[in-house]
């Protein structure tokens, strides 16, 4: 077992209305008009309202190559994550009092829209008062999986050293890949959906001191698993060309859904000994609405069970592997009672399903 203590973010400073992105978008693609006309109803029916980025508007309509995003990726990558740590060891909403630095165990940092070597994850332990012994596992390429997956494996490691501690930190900065000159629909779409996002969470095994500094009632991760779907690698990811990154984003993930995830959250809950209406919400990770739709269709469950994910898609897009941390941390903030039981889901390239089940305790 393993307990979610606390979650920190830090926001980007440019935050762009969907409207602004729509306006910008149309000045600076590469299509016809007719083609823009075409694909920008888009941005209307992405239930989106505004977003958060790292760079301002104008840097959207400027040509970058590849390591001009990467530098700009590192710094920004670094001085959000400090800021999300440091809010998650010192956030008063969920800890009776602060946790050091020196009490974390590992360090599991998640990304995949920037390259670092040493990983960002060395950089953050050089700023902070971390022991030279900590632990440090850098996970890139899981996309938009990476917020469960980060989670499962901190309570994977977790399970075998029940007193240790982790930090697990994501960072998605999806702006930084827009390419500007890439004509492709899957660039298209992913200029309505992304944002920039960073959060850092905080996981104790059972046995491990700082459990007691809970504040209220915390999720529990009591079981994990994970899917890849064979002969799929086509159905999202990244192109890296000389420029940077260019975005897979296959229409048929809706679909997918409702045939692979299917199977794989019945089968999860099903060796849980429980059903989906045994959930009052799901920590769910919006990839956008007509995957959230196709949740509720696949589980017969209302939109009212995935509130925060809709919400967390209204105000900030899709952060990637950041995006589910918000939608956990805004379900902790209503601090469910004891004995609430969650599921947290998200899809990611591979094509891939991670699950974790959850229970305040």
């Amino acid at each position: 077992m393993a307990y979610i203590l606390s979650i920190g973010r830090s926001l980007p400073k440019y935050e762009l209305k969907q409207e602004k992105v729509k306006e910008l978008v149309q000045y600076i693609f590469p299509l016809s008009q007719r083609e823009k006309n075409r694909l920008l109803p888009v941005f209307d029916h992405a239930m989106i309202e505004q977003r958060q980025f790292v760079v301002d508007a104008e840097w959207f309509t400027e040509t970058h190559g590849l390591q001009e995003r990467n530098d700009i990726f590192i710094k920004e990558a670094v001085d959000h994550a400090l800021i999300a740590m440091d809010e998650s060891i010192n956030n008063k909403e969920y800890l009776t009092q602060p946790v050091s630095y020196d009490q974390i165990d590992m360090i599991l940092l998640i990304s995949s829209t920037g390259i670092a070597t040493p990983t960002i994850d060395a950089r953050l332990m050089n700023q902070r008062d971390f022991r030279e012994d900590v632990k440090r596992v850098p996970l890139f390429g899981l996309g938009c999986a990476g917020g469960v997956s980060g989670l499962a494996r901190a309570y994977e490691w977790l399970r075998s050293f029940p007193t240790k501690n982790v930090m697990v930190v994501n960072v998605e900065l999806c702006g930084l890949t827009f390419q500007k000159g890439d004509a492709k629909k899957s660039n298209f779409i992913g200029a309505a959906l992304f944002g920039d996002g960073i959060t850092a969470t905080l996981v104790c095994g059972e046995k491990s001191e700082l459990a007691r500094f809970a504040r209220h009632s915390v999720p529990r991760m009591t079981a994990s698993d994970s899917r890849t779907m064979k002969d799929s690698i086509s159905v999202m990811g990244w192109d890296v060309t000389d420029g940077g990154f260019e975005v897979v984003f296959n229409k048929s993930i809706p679909n997918l859904v409702k045939t692979f995830w299917k199977g794989h959250v019945d089968d999860f809950v099903d060796s849980l000994a429980l059903n989906a209406h045994d959930f009052p919400f799901l920590v769910a990770h919006p990839g956008g609405k007509k995957v959230l739709e196709a949740y509720e269709e696949v589980l017969q469950l209302p939109s009212e069970v995935f509130l925060h994910s809709y919400e967390t898609l209204k105000h900030h897009g899709n952060m990637s592997s950041v995006t589910v941390c918000y939608v956990l941390e805004k379900w902790m903030a209503t601090h469910p009672e004891a004995g609430t039981k969650s599921l947290m889901a998200a899809l990611g390239p591979g094509f891939s399903s991670e699950l974790v089940s959850l229970e305040w305790v």
